[in-house]
């Protein structure tokens, strides 16, 4: 116990504290006024909801990620049962549009962040047992895709689209470290193109007749148009209210920000206190602020890499890089869609946004990480210790040599020759 402390990666504790230092006062900050003022006393479940995340980080981190590998089939399984339960009446009551939540002992939890984790463990435990084979299209990545696709068309039909692509990419990322030929990056990559291309030209072509027909026939989805108009058609965005409020804030903070709950435009913003905290952070504390945070993003996913990258099993780091690909989507879209260049979905800031479930998932991906550099670093340490005490027996039998003795040899080549002769 004592080595393994030891080996705990102190720098990515340090990140995750000063994380929970920023986000504590900030979400106090973005509940003490406006239309949030109806959540104040979350800055104090969130610190709550930290310790408990560490705690987690910590128990994890002592527990071997291989258990996890080696029964992910069991841990899939269970992950889409929990996603079925928003269907059950353990289900809670929605929140903007989407229906992800479940109400277990009086607290909401979504599914949805979980299984981020499970799928993450499920393909990083098939694409380790591949060796260095590229992957075939039929055996290997049909298989994957399908794996991703039942829990991002569960989550879809819950409304989720966040995580939905969050799922997306994760399997991308996986597929393209995976060894994944390139042949086949291209006819995808050919593919989604088109697709992309086909739909936004569709969409601004028949806007007005989709939305007819998600008034009849989809109604709990009709909210995708708010969200998709100030991206694609923000000519005639009709409702941008967020997205603009959003942006106003951000570019109100200016270079150094107005100063610690000194923000009045933000206010105005919906979810400051979740999906758009950062407009609380550029407006507050300004561009400086905001580039602090990628700061400390940066240095924990470099960290990441680096224990990916000294990692002696084949596992640990397909998992890494499905926990980084999760936290650089996380981040990238949550700040990209409250500065107008992606569309605006219910995806939280990792370690900032206010969220349960989130945080505990993310802590928990921490933990792994933490886990596979601690057994990480007793592996290398017992090839060390191996390869020292082979060094040792050479450097016995070459003082022996220089004393006049011979290294006993067991009869062994005697055993040799007589063999040879036989021959």
């Amino acid at each position: 116990m004592l080595g393994k402390i030891k080996n705990i990666d102190w720098t990515i504790v340090v990140i995750l504290l000063m994380l929970a230092g920023i986000c504590i006062p900030v979400i106090h900050s973005a509940v003490s006024s406006g239309s949030n003022a109806k959540m104040a006393g979350s800055e104090t479940l969130m610190a709550v909801y930290y310790v408990l995340g560490f705690v987690a980080l910590f128990i994890i981190t002592f527990v071997d990620y291989r258990l996890l590998v080696k029964y992910a089939l069991y841990l899939y399984i269970f992950g889409i049962g929990v996603l079925m339960l928003v269907w059950s009446p353990l289900s809670s009551e929605g929140i903007n549009g989407a229906n992800g939540w479940i109400r277990v002992l009086g607290v909401s939890v979504q599914p949805a962040e979980l299984f981020k984790l499970i799928l993450i463990i499920g393909i990083g435990a098939f694409l380790a047992r591949k060796q260095t084979a590229k992957l075939g299209f039929w055996r290997d990545v049909l298989p994957i895709v399908l794996v991703a696709v039942v829990p991002f068309m569960i989550v879809i039909a819950q409304n989720d689209l966040g995580n939905a692509l969050c799922y997306a990419i994760i399997l991308a990322a996986l597929l393209w470290i995976g060894n994944i030929k390139y042949t086949h990056v291209l006819i995808f990559g050919v593919l989604a193109g088109s697709v992309l291309y086909g739909g936004i030209t569709a969409y601004r072509s028949f806007r007005t007749e989709i939305e007819e027909f998600m008034k009849i026939h989809m109604p709990s989805q009709k909210h995708y148009l708010v969200r998709l108009d100030p991206i694609l058609m923000p000519d005639a965005a009709g409702d941008s209210y967020h997205a603009e409020r959003a942006l106003e804030s951000i570019a109100s903070g200016g270079m150094l920000g107005k100063g610690y709950m000194a923000g009045d435009l933000s206010s105005k913003v919906p979810y400051t206190y979740a999906d758009s905290i950062i407009t609380v952070i550029g407006e507050e504390f300004g561009f400086v602020g905001m580039a602090f945070l990628l700061l400390l993003y940066f240095i924990l996913i470099h960290r990441m890499i680096v224990i990916a990258l000294e990692c002696r099993d084949r596992s640990g780091p397909f998992i890494i890089v499905g926990i980084v690909a999760m936290f650089l989507y996380q981040i990238f879209e949550n700040i990209g869609m409250n500065i107008g260049i992606m569309p605006i979905t219910g995806i939280t800031l990792p370690f900032i946004s206010y969220g349960g479930t989130s945080l505990l998932i993310n802590m928990a991906s921490m933990g792994i990480v933490m886990s596979i550099h601690v057994h990480n670093q007793e592996a290398i340490k017992m090839e060390d210790r191996l390869q020292t005490d082979h060094l040792d027996e050479l450097g016995k039998e070459a003082e022996y040599k220089s004393r006049g003795f011979k290294w006993p040899s067991l009869g062994l080549g005697r055993a040799r020759a007589s063999r040879e002769k036989s021959k």
